[in-house]
C-alpha cells in the first residue's frame, strides 16, 4: 500500500511538470516568426545567394525565433503577384524597384529607372540618403509597403538579343522582354522596341520559340538564366542602374516586436551588402565566360541611345504623374 501511495505521489508531482514542459514547447513554436522572400532570379545568381545568406543569419541571430524561407525562380508567381500576396496579408517580402513602387502609387520613385538618367551607384545612394529619399520611403509605408532594406544593387542593366543591335534603329520592332512596370515598358517603347513583359522563368523558352527576340537585365542574371545560350548578341548600354528595395506589408511588420523589426532590417541591409559584393565580383567574371561561350559584344555609342530616349521625358503618360520639375530636382541632388 505504501508503494502505491509513493507511486501516486510521484505521478502527482511529475504530471504537472510534463504538461508544463509540453505546453512550453507549443508556446515556443508559436513564438517562431516565419517569413518568406520570393523573386524571379535563379539559384546561383547573386540575389538568390544573398537571400539564402539572409535566411541563415536571421535564424542564427534570432536564436531560431525568426525563420526566412526563400522562393527563387518565380515559384510563387510574378512580381505583381507577389505584391498582391503581400497586400493580402501574407508574411512575404518582395524585391521591388522604383517602377513597381510607381505603379502602386508612389509615382516619383519611377524616375529611379528612367533610361540613361543615372551613370553610377553613388548617384543612387546619394538620392536615397537625401530628404527626398526619406520622403519616398515614408510614402511607401503610407501605401502599405514597409522598406526593410534599400541598398540592394541589383545591377547595371544591359540588353541581350538574338540579332545584333548597334544603333537605336536596330531595335525597331524587336520584341524585348521587360519587367511588367510602366517605366520599363515605356523606356523600351521610346527606343522603337516592342516591349513584352513576362517573368524570367518564361524567357528561355520564349527566346527559343521566337516569342521574344531579347531581354535586358544585369550580367549576372543573364548568365545564371543561361539566356546567352539562345541569344548571342550583347550591348553594354547600362540603360538602368537598378537599385532595389526589399519590402514587406506594414501589417506584418507592425506585428513584430521592436527587437524583431530591428533585427530584420539589420540583417536585410547586411544581406544587401553581400548581394552587392557578389554582383560586382560576378559581372566581370561572367562577362568573360559569356564571351568564351560565344556571345558577341556589339559596339554602341551610348550617347546615341541617350538621345533616342529623350522623348521618354516628354511622355505625358509618365511625367504627368510626377511632381513638377522632378527630373531637375533629382539631377540637383545627384550632381
Amino acid at each position: 500500500m505504501k508503494k502505491l501511495v509513493i507511486v501516486l505521489a510521484l505521478i502527482t508531482v511529475l504530471l504537472p511538470m510534463v504538461f508544463a514542459q509540453g505546453s512550453g514547447e507549443k508556446a515556443s513554436a508559436k513564438n517562431v516568426v516565419e517569413l518568406q522572400i520570393a523573386h524571379d532570379n535563379h539559384p546561383g545568381d547573386p540575389l538568390a545567394a544573398a537571400c539564402e545568406f539572409w535566411a541563415q543569419i536571421l535564424e542564427e541571430r534570432s536564436n531560431g525565433t525568426m525563420v526566412l524561407k526563400t522562393y527563387p525562380s518565380g515559384q510563387l508567381g510574378s512580381k505583381n503577384d507577389l505584391i498582391d500576396q503581400m497586400y493580402a496579408g501574407d508574411p512575404i517580402m518582395v524585391v521591388i524597384n522604383g517602377p513597381y513602387a510607381a505603379d502602386r502609387g508612389v509615382a516619383d520613385l519611377g524616375i529611379m529607372q528612367a533610361p540613361y538618367l543615372f551613370t553610377n551607384w553613388t548617384q543612387l545612394r546619394t538620392l536615397m540618403d537625401s530628404e527626398w529619399g526619406d520622403s519616398q520611403k515614408k510614402q511607401l509605408r503610407d501605401i502599405g509597403m514597409q522598406v526593410v532594406a534599400d541598398n540592394w544593387q541589383y545591377g547595371a542593366r544591359h540588353t541581350l538579343t538574338v540579332k545584333p543591335v548597334n544603333t537605336p534603329s536596330d531595335l525597331q520592332g524587336m520584341k524585348i522582354r521587360t519587367q511588367g512596370s510602366t517605366i520599363h515598358v515605356e523606356g523600351f517603347r521610346v527606343l522603337g522596341a516592342n516591349p513584352t513583359p513576362m517573368t524570367l522563368s518564361q524567357v528561355y523558352t520564349s527566346l527559343q520559340q521566337g516569342v521574344i527576340e531579347g531581354l535586358e537585365n544585369p550580367i549576372s542574371v543573364l548568365y545564371s538564366g543561361k539566356f546567352h545560350e539562345v541569344a548571342k548578341n550583347l550591348m553594354l548600354d547600362g540603360h538602368i542602374f537598378d537599385l532595389s528595395f526589399i519590402v514587406i506589408g506594414t501589417g506584418v511588420f507592425d506585428k513584430l516586436t521592436s527587437e524583431q523589426q530591428a533585427l530584420l532590417i539589420e540583417t536585410g541591409l547586411e544581406a544587401g551588402r553581400k548581394q552587392n559584393e557578389l554582383a560586382a565580383a560576378a559581372d566581370k567574371k561572367l562577362l568573360e565566360k559569356m564571351v568564351a561561350e560565344g556571345v558577341i559584344i556589339n559596339e554602341i555609342d551610348v550617347k546615341e541611345f541617350q538621345k533616342a530616349a529623350e522623348p521618354f521625358y516628354k511622355n505625358n503618360a509618365i511625367i504627368s504623374k510626377w511632381s513638377p520639375n522632378l527630373v531637375e530636382t533629382v539631377q540637383s541632388i545627384i550632381k
